[in-house]
């Protein structure tokens, strides 16, 4: 089992577009969309919820307004002004626990906190591993872990050949969760300045943890000075520029329909997108590596 993680240090450059691709191709992987701040892969897959479960991490302040002496105390300590009278702002606190700490009298307490929630679902392409947290809630990292994890078992399980990751943009903490342990990062840019910059920050990222880097060219020919600079880069760095994926208009007309751009279109960008999947599934650069537990430290509950 071969796990790929589709990355790009921005958003914008195609890789939910070319992941869902990936997976009509492919006809047996296991899905994860790891952005789990505002996922979207499902807008294509159009899944079935097959199983709902709440995510429980990390703890926010309660007030317990019958042992409260209103001293404020608590108001003065507490750095991200999340205690206003004798109520706790949730989208304010950080659970750092400092003003339970402080409370002389014993009425402030820390509770897990409900997150959100995170889905296994069916596809016509194969099950769909994805998640939504709640506004402004944090630990999306361990959110992520706890789906990689999930899938990987799957994969196992059903002797699957893929795990197809669809990776958050930038290159926080999701980012790290997506990439530790895969086999192999296939990073999608655009000919743009913000491309270019951004794949620089991503190649760092995965060079850090000895990921393999492949990296595919999205929309080349809508700004070929920028892409010629991109390739030259990738020979400078010595990574292999995989594919160029030239515009077209079908892919759009695909999304519109809510289906893989290879599924309903024999254009140049489908007949390229083909071509990037028969390299990635020969490419020499895929390595085993020991598979780790990622759920460690994480509470959830099914209903």
């Amino acid at each position: 089992m071969k796990e790929i993680v589709m990355l790009s240090g921005k958003g914008g450059t195609g890789k939910t577009t070319l992941l869902s691709s990936f997976a009509f191709l492919d006809r047996r992987p296991v899905i994860v969309d790891c952005d789990v701040d505002a996922a979207n892969l499902h807008l294509v897959m159009n899944p079935e919820v097959e199983e709902r479960i709440e995510f429980w991490c990390g703890d926010k302040a309660w007030i317990d307004r019958e042992k409260c002496v209103d001293c404020g105390i608590c108001r003065e300590i507490c750095r991200f002004d999340a205690i206003r009278s004798t109520v706790v702002d949730e989208l304010s606190c950080e659970g750092c626990g400092l003003c339970a700490r402080m409370c002389p009298a014993g009425a402030i307490i820390m509770r897990e906190n409900l997150s959100g929630e995170w889905y296994r679902s069916r596809t016509r392409y194969g099950p769909l591993f994805h998640a939504r947290l709640g506004p402004g809630q944090g630990n999306s990292g361990k959110l992520v872990a706890l789906l990689r994890q999930e899938a990987r078992t799957l994969a196992e399980q059903s002797g699957a050949e893929y795990v197809l990751c669809d990776g958050p943009p930038g290159t926080g903490c999701p980012v790290i969760s997506s990439l530790s342990g895969v086999d192999l990062a296939l990073l999608v840019t655009e000919p743009s300045l913000s491309g270019l910059h951004d794949l620089k920050r991503i190649i760092g990222v995965c060079r850090h943890f000895q990921v393999p880097i492949l990296v595919c060219l999205n929309r080349f020919d809508l700004n070929r000075e920028v892409a010629a600079r991109i390739q030259q880069f990738c020979q400078e760095e010595d990574i292999e520029l995989v594919a160029k994926i030239p515009f077209d208009s079908t892919v759009a007309y695909a999304l519109g329909l809510g289906i893989p751009v290879v599924e309903c279109s024999r254009g140049r960008a489908a007949g390229e997108i083909r071509f990037l999947w028969d390299r990635i599934r020969t490419h020499p650069g895929f390595v085993k590596k020991k598979r780790y537990p990622l759920t460690a430290g994480i509470t959830y509950h099914s209903y």
